[in-house]
């Protein structure tokens, strides 16, 4: 086992790594630039070191800065969360050559997943179910008008290098191809250094599925149900709850066996979520993300696990401590993402939080890193925490959530917090009848 980890990350993700080595007995080493100074998870670490400037280029993306740091305080290993730097092969290649363990997957499946295209005909080849689609890259417009042509529109056009939305364009006819497939290439070579992009049948309206696997690296691997994560603004989650109100045990049972087998026959060691659209009863994979989920805390509410701690385990050499015949599921839980930003717009809303107080009570869990007087920094991701309930059933954590964001302060700042109280109003969110295009009506019907 690590004597000591290095988390190469910040925010209420840093806490919640340093929480879980606090209780394994690993001391715990945070870093942080000089605009996170003050932070929480600076303050709760056994020890702190500063790596760079405020942007995150020249702080916690700095590799180099990283490996220092654990060089320097004598960490064996690192943890990255999620975000920066938690699926980039190179940072993992360069840890291997110093020595230092990743807390995730080996490079290759980072790569081979970080990829697109060669995510989606691994997954085919390992049975996962895929959308129809491109086989492979798309060149040029002729070539486009024939793929979408031969499947039917709605298409839409993914940039190979793509996430979070961009180069994604959808052509609802021929007509509208040409113009959606330039801006997809140039969206794509902005955002990613690349323009590859390929072509998938666009489903109407689909809900989305995620599935959580978990391997040993040693062919030993489990799902842990899927959470449901529809409930998307501009292709960012907002709400995510497990189970699934639309899945059932029949459909969980299934995609969760093939899921599970796919992760033991790749070798795959550590966290990973396999995506999917689901339309009709069927499952149509997107992506893979080789990391823990922001939303990973629904699933360790109702399944009684710690996934951090597993993640450590099998990091250290350990088998998984857990088979799927352990693993059932006990209630409901749901996440909303808590972010710094002025309604209707969602412009960031940085600055000083006056007043800080978290609910309690039964079921309730609060992952922040805010405290009464801290200053938000205007340079990293609006997200400022996760408030997480767990009930007997889906009404209860609906009612939980609503009576914790009712006793949830943050003083000095807007934040998304009247958007939940709005979706807890609404009868389609009561019944778990929302899809992904669901959310932006609603904003643009309710808050627009």
């Amino acid at each position: 086992m690590f004597d000591k980890i290095l988390i190469a990350n910040r925010g209420e993700i840093a806490l919640r790594v340093i929480r879980a080595c606090r209780e394994m007995g690993i001391r715990s080493v945070a870093v942080h630039s000089t605009a996170d100074a003050d932070a929480m998870h600076v303050r709760m670490a056994d020890e702190a070191i500063c790596i760079g400037p405020a942007p995150s280029v020249e702080s916690y993306l700095n590799m180099a800065a990283i490996v220092s740091a654990c060089e320097i305080t004598g960490a064996q290993a690192i943890h990255p969360g999620y975000g920066f730097l938690s699926e980039n092969a190179n940072f993992v290649q360069m840890l291997e050559d110093h020595d230092i363990t990743f807390i995730g997957p080996r490079a290759e499946h980072i790569r081979m997943m970080g990829d697109k295209i060669t995510a989606k005909e691994t997954a085919k080849a390992l049975g996962i179910p895929v959308v129809p689609g491109s086989e492979g890259g798309v060149p040029d417009v002729a070539t486009a008008k024939k793929v979408a042509g031969g499947m039917g529109y709605p298409v839409i056009i993914k940039a190979t290098a793509g996430g979070g939305g961009r180069g994604m364009k959808v052509a609802k006819s021929e007509a509208e191809l040409e113009t959606a497939f330039r801006t997809a290439r140039s969206e794509a070579k902005a955002a990613f250094g690349n323009d590859e992009v390929y072509i998938e049948k666009y489903l109407q309206k689909p809900r989305h599925i995620e599935i959580q696997v978990f391997g040993d690296g040693r062919g030993n691997a489990v799902h842990l149900g899927e959470r449901d994560c529809s409930l998307q603004r501009r292709h960012q989650k907002v709400f995510e709850e497990a189970p699934g109100p639309c899945i059932t045990p029949e459909q969980r049972a299934e995609i969760g066996a093939i899921c599970a087998n796919a992760v033991a026959k790749m070798q795959y060691a550590g966290a990973g979520t396999i995506e999917f659209l689901f339309e009709d009863g069927q499952f149509f994979f997107i992506e893979m993300n080789t990391r823990l989920q922001v939303e990973h805390p629904v699933t360790e509410g109702i399944f009684g696990v710690d996934l951090v701690r597993e993640q450590i385990m099998v990091a250290s050499g350990n088998y998984l401590s857990f088979r799927q015949e352990d693993l059932e599921i006990r209630g409901h839980a749901i996440e909303v993402r808590l972010n710094a930003e002025k309604l209707p717009n969602f412009t960031p809303s940085p600055g000083k939080v006056n007043t800080f107080h978290a609910p309690g009570g039964l079921g309730v869990r609060m992952d922040s890193a805010l405290y009464s007087g801290y200053r938000i920094p205007p340079y990293y991701d609006s997200l400022i925490g996760k408030l997480i309930v767990h009930g007997r059933d889906r009404p209860e954590a609906l009612a939980r959530l609503k009576r914790a964001l009712g006793e949830l302060i943050i003083d000095g700042i807007d934040t998304s917090v009247p958007l939940f109280f709005a979706l807890l109003e609404n009868e389609d969110i009561l019944t778990g009848n929302y899809n992904i295009h669901w959310l932006e009506k609603f904003l643009a019907n309710e808050l627009g």
